[in-house]
């Protein structure tokens, strides 16, 4: 049965809200890392490297916002700690000293982290019928599958 936000018992909230938060804190762990590769990144590729990072940090900003207002419309607290984010988070950060060749890697495979674990937070929000938390979900959860793409295809 589909349920909205005022319709989700608090056990489904707290499981949903607690899905959105681990995925707020990896995008917001994945967001300074690319602009950390965006600042950092150098040789024959910088141009178009350096604008896919800052493509990428940028649609990342306005999705830690998009997942922590669903969190708050569940009745929930979003996470707004840095410290917080990062003991949360399964990506991990980087200092920014890498070739071009390493930070595609290390993007590709935090994107790929990103899209799994938006997966497992659209199967909670099916879980419970809260359809609207399972699209977000699933929409974030394509993006973060494209830009894995795109990274790994510099890598021929």
């Amino acid at each position: 049965m589909t349920q909205t936000a005022q319709q989700l018992t608090p056990s489904a909230q707290e499981a949903i809200c607690e899905a959105l938060n681990q995925c707020v804190a990896e995008t917001a762990v994945t967001t300074m890392l690319a602009q950390n590769f965006h600042w950092n990144v150098t040789g024959m590729a910088f141009g178009p490297l350096h604008a896919m990072f800052q493509n990428i940090y940028e649609d990342h900003f306005t999705a830690q916002d998009e997942l922590a207002e669903r969190v708050k419309a569940l009745g929930g607290h979003a996470e707004g700690q840095l410290a917080g984010m990062l003991k949360r988070s399964k990506v991990m950060e980087h200092d920014g000293h890498a070739t071009a060749e390493a930070m595609i890697e290390t993007m590709a495979k935090a994107q790929d982290t990103l899209a799994a674990t938006l997966a497992g937070a659209a199967a909670i929000a099916e879980e419970h019928g809260d359809l609207l938390t399972q699209d977000l979900a699933i929409g974030r959860g394509q993006v973060h599958e494209k830009f894995a793409w795109l990274l790994r295809a510099h890598l021929g």
